[in-house]
C-alpha cells in the first residue's frame, strides 16, 4: 500500500512531473487530493461539484472535468475559473479524460445513475472549441495514445473492451479500427488506463482486484498487478524514474462483508515496474 485513505470513489490519478506529486480525486466526496511521495505530505481540497478527471496545463495549473463544466484550478492559490460548460443537463457529469499529444483535452461524460448511452466523448481544443467525437457512450473511461502518435485506445467500461482508433495528431481526427482487447467477464470491467514506453496497456479493472497488463497488438494478457481491493479505478506511472505504478481504488457501494474482507478499499496503492511510463500531455489552452 502507498497511502491509506477512505475514498468513496478514488479516481483520476495524475502524476504532476513539474511538482513530483501525485494528484487524484474522490468523485463522490467532491475532493481533490495530492501527495508528495518523498515526504508523504498530503493535501486535499473540497470543491463545489464532482470531479471526474484532472490534467496539467502548460502553466502549472490543473484543468478539471467537473459536473457540467470544465475548470482551471491553481493548487498553489486555490483559485479556480470556469473554462467551458458541457451539455447534457444536471444528471450528466464528467468522467475520465486525458490530453492528447497536441494538447487537446479528451473528456468523457456519463449519467449519474450510469444509464446506458447517455454520455459522449468530447475533444476540447486550446481555444475552447469543443467537438463531440463519440456519441452515446455509457461510462467513458481510460484513454491513451501510442508513442508514434498514430493510435488512440479508449474504453467504454460496460463493453468490456478496449477500442483502437487511428489518430491524426494535426487535426485530432479518429477512425475506429477494431476492438484490440476483449476482457472476460471473470476479470471485472476495464476502467482507467495508462500506457508504457512499449505501447502496452495497463488497465485498472473494476471488480478485478488489480491492474491488468495487456498487449493491444495481440489482445493477450501479460501480467496482473494484484491489489487488496476489488474495485480498482485508475492507474498512472510516476516517480522520479517513471517506473512506479500508482493505483486508486473505491469503496463506493461495497457491502459490509466486503469492507471487512477488503478494509483498505479507497486507498492508493503502488507497484514498482520494469518499464517506464511518461508524463501526461498538458492542455495547451
Amino acid at each position: 500500500m502507498f497511502y491509506e485513505i477512505p475514498c468513496r470513489l478514488g479516481e483520476g490519478s495524475m502524476w504532476d512531473a513539474r511538482r513530483q506529486k501525485l494528484f487524484w480525486v474522490d468523485i463522490e466526496k467532491m475532493e481533490l487530493h495530492c501527495i508528495a511521495p518523498g515526504s508523504m505530505v498530503h493535501r486535499s481540497w473540497k470543491l463545489e461539484t464532482r470531479i471526474g478527471t484532472i490534467v496539467p496545463d502548460t502553466k502549472g495549473n490543473l484543468v478539471m472535468g467537473m459536473h457540467g463544466y470544465v475548470a482551471r484550478f491553481n493548487p498553489d492559490t486555490g483559485v479556480s475559473e470556469t473554462l467551458i460548460t458541457l451539455e447534457g443537463g444536471p444528471d450528466i457529469r464528467s468522467n475520465d479524460g486525458k490530453c492528447d499529444p497536441a494538447g487537446r483535452l479528451w473528456l468523457g461524460t456519463m449519467h449519474l445513475k450510469e444509464t446506458a448511452h447517455s454520455g459522449n466523448l468530447y475533444c476540447i481544443f486550446a481555444d475552447l472549441k469543443i467537438i463531440k467525437k463519440i456519441s452515446g457512450t455509457s461510462i467513458s473511461n481510460g484513454i491513451v495514445w501510442t508513442r508514434d502518435k498514430k493510435k488512440m485506445y479508449w474504453i467504454d467500461t460496460p463493453e468490456r473492451a478496449i477500442r483502437e482508433y487511428a489518430y491524426e495528431e494535426a487535426t485530432g481526427e479518429i477512425c475506429f479500427v477494431r476492438k484490440a482487447v476483449e476482457v472476460p467477464a471473470d476479470l471485472g470491467y476495464p476502467d482507467g488506463m495508462t500506457i508504457d514506453e512499449n505501447d502496452q496497456l495497463w488497465v485498472a479493472h473494476w471488480g478485478g482486484s488489480g491492474v491488468y497488463h495487456w498487449d493491444p497488438v495481440t489482445g493477450e494478457l501479460i501480467d496482473i498487478v494484484e491489489v487488496p481491493a476489488p474495485n480498482v479505478s485508475s492507474c498512472v506511472f510516476g516517480g522520479p524514474d517513471m517506473r512506479t505504478l500508482y493505483m486508486t481504488t473505491a469503496r463506493n457501494s461495497m457491502e459490509a462483508a466486503d469492507m471487512e474482507k477488503y478494509p483498505l478499499s479507497g486507498s492508493v496503492f503502488t507497484a514498482q515496474t520494469s518499464v517506464r511510463g511518461f508524463a501526461p500531455y498538458a492542455f495547451q489552452g
